[in-house]
């Protein structure tokens, strides 16, 4: 026998493995059967049915260039009042663009710790304490905070652009040394973490996480929160948009993409969604945050149901970056997939808050398609509350969520300001006028478009048993 060849000792214990592995192959599928078997039973017992579960509108918060609680800003809404105005925050006479729907007076007391509020970006605070109001706004008290199961209870809040501030400054403090930079500079400029912050305030664990889909964001965020609840992975949750870019770099960043008004010397007309003398958007800051939860939870603690979210799509036009698609295709096929998908009828929906940001291409792509999905409906009344707060970029979507629910629960709805030369291409029939009005809406669809192409419809009607 060779040296190197293996001695007798190894051939039985390879023998004796051998063996092992064989017996454990011919009885491996009978301990699968027993093992799997008693799992899916129980996870069949546990298993939530979620085909009759709906979704309702309990609570709503704001923070926004029109006031800080759904009701104010909804009158002034309804009132006409433009929130567009000179930017006071930092000297922009060297930009071309320099009016904005800017927050000049906002307070975190009560809302945020004072320590984070010194370290968190704009958009964190604007979201944090939209947040928490909605949950104020929906009665979720103390008391009823300590009852709910926090598993169940989700926050899916996102935004477009993040903490551009935070980044900038620690790219500025990172000119002169890292040492200078801020620790919290990279948790506190992700868009994540402001879902993560309140949910951690709120002992939350059930989904959490943030959607970045540029200025379609809140309703991307709100058309998940609504599949958590409806898949029984969640009984609430808070969701929406948050942003803060009016700063020199997002505003020097949308004036080289050429795609702000530049009305300087009358702000409020700056922004005007359909009239033939727009000349692109403002830009806007702010959170809107929906309350959403199942209907029996929500009956159950006796909470004061605003509207019903019957369902939505996305889809995306797959084009171009910047432009929507020159037919209008990916916004009509969302539309239309929306209102499958809710199984809503398109003689039903008689309200439509647009997208329309005030941009010469986007605003007739979007009516057309309006038009080609609803253009049979006589009562169909269409409007854009930017006309009055501005593009609030990625919370544009769940504040102009918050005035569709308005609309459903006053039973009005807020004109278009400025539009008064409507473009030869819209029937100003179709459009809310300069004044506000009634309406009894029966169902509601919100818009929201991003850069990207991408497309997103959200319905709600009024809620009945």
């Amino acid at each position: 026998m060779s040296r190197f060849e293996p001695c007798e000792e190894f051939y039985r214990s390879m023998r004796v493995v051998t063996d092992r592995k064989q017996k454990r192959a011919s009885n491996c599928g009978k301990v699968t059967a027993i093992a799997v078997k008693p799992a899916k039973q129980v996870e069949e017992k546990r298993r939530t049915n979620t085909k009759q579960r709906r979704v309702v509108v309990t609570g709503m918060g704001v923070v926004t260039p029109l006031g800080h609680e759904p009701d104010v800003f909804y009158n002034n809404l309804l009132n006409g009042i433009s929130g567009i105005s000179e930017i006071e925050n930092f000297d922009c006479a060297g930009y071309p663009t320099r009016i904005a729907g800017e927050i000049k007076s906002f307070s975190t007391d009560g809302w945020v710790a004072p320590k984070l509020s010194k370290r968190m970006d704009k958009f964190m605070l604007y979201m944090l304490t939209a947040g928490k109001k909605a949950l104020a706004n929906g009665g979720i008290t103390e008391e009823v905070l300590n009852e709910l199961d926090k598993t169940k209870c989700g926050v899916l809040i996102g935004s477009a652009m993040g903490g551009m501030k935070v980044f900038n400054d620690a790219i500025e403090a990172l000119r002169v040394s890292y040492k200078k930079m801020n620790p919290f500079c990279v948790p506190f400029a992700t868009t994540n973490m402001g879902s993560a912050m309140l949910a951690m305030d709120l002992g939350w664990m059930g989904p959490n996480y943030s959607i970045s889909t540029a200025c379609a964001t809140s309703n991307f965020c709100i058309l998940n929160a609504a599949n958590h609840i409806i898949r029984g992975e969640a009984d609430i949750m808070l969701c929406g948009g948050s942003d803060a870019a009016i700063i020199p770099i997002g505003l020097g960043g949308f004036v080289a993409c050429r795609a702000l008004s530049q009305r300087n010397n009358d702000p409020t007309k700056a922004s005007r969604p359909w009239d033939s003398e727009r000349d692109g958007f403002v830009m806007g800051e702010g959170s809107g945050v929906l309350l959403l939860e199942e209907l029996e939870h929500a009956k159950k603690r006796g909470a004061n149901i605003y509207a019903e979210f019957l369902g939505g799509s996305f889809t995306c036009d797959a084009y171009h970056m910047t432009e929507p698609h020159p037919e209008g295709m990916g916004v009509a096929l969302c539309i239309e997939k929306a209102l499958m998908e809710s199984g809503v009828a398109r003689e039903d929906v008689n309200y439509v808050n647009a997208h329309a940001t005030s941009t010469l291409s986007g605003d007739v792509k979007e009516y057309q398609a309006l038009i080609s999905c609803f253009g049979q409906n006589p009562k169909l009344r269409v409007n854009s509350t930017k006309s009055m707060i501005g593009h609030l970029l990625g919370a544009s979507g769940a504040v102009e969520a918050i005035a569709a629910i308005q609309a459903i629960r006053t039973g009005w709805v807020h004109p278009n300001i400025n539009l008064e030369n409507p473009d030869t291409s819209v029937d100003a029939n179709v459009l809310v006028g300069s004044k506000m009005e009634k309406i009894d809406v029966k169902v509601a669809l919100s818009n929201s478009f991003g850069f990207g192409g991408h497309n997103s419809s959200i319905l709600f009607g009024r809620y009945e048993q």
